[in-house]
């Protein structure tokens, strides 16, 4: 019995079916990343960037070798006060761009271990949520944009500001 045909047809099958399950993975589009130099003593600073799923999804962390703790966090007006706090995640609806921005949303790098400048570039690994609750990774460079550089991004914020009842 001449197996051939058998064979390179359940190889077929065994690639198409492959094919269909990368298909089937949320991607996640991540579009002008960048991150806020910092001066010599602070500790802390923002990433920021676009997020768009083309299916929902949810950032659930993030985290990177510069710094200790990588929170995502939220800023918000409550009662005439700006506040920064730590939030669980973020919901990505598919098709609709999150802007991770100063003054908005944003990622939280803390406990820097070295002051990151412009010019420099850092590690960010994403952490995102399918429907279906499957975990997956993206991994970027973001660029170190220099302290003035014109994003408008954490501005005031000086080294040791209290935000959301944390001191960092």
């Amino acid at each position: 019995m001449n197996t051939r045909p058998l064979m390179s047809t359940f190889a077929a099958a065994l690639v198409a079916l492959s094919a269909s399950a990368v298909w089937a993975q949320t991607a996640v589009k991540v579009e002008d990343a960048w991150v806020r130099g910092t001066v010599a003593q602070q500790k802390a600073t923002g990433a920021f960037m676009r997020l768009t799923a083309d299916k929902d999804a949810r950032l659930v962390s993030v985290s990177s070798p510069v710094a200790g703790v990588v929170e995502i966090h939220e800023m918000a007006m409550e009662n005439d006060v700006m506040k920064m706090r730590q939030v669980p995640g973020l919901d990505l609806a598919a098709g609709r761009a999150l802007e991770l921005k100063p003054g908005g949303y944003h990622v939280m790098l803390m406990d820097l271990k070295q002051p990151v400048k412009g010019g420099d570039t850092v590690p960010l690994t994403l952490v995102f949520e399918d429907a279906a609750k499957k975990r997956f990774t993206q991994e970027l460079s973001a660029p170190v944009t220099a302290l003035g550089g014109g994003n408008g991004a954490m501005k005031g914020m000086a080294p040791g500001m209290s935000h959301g009842g944390m001191k960092h």
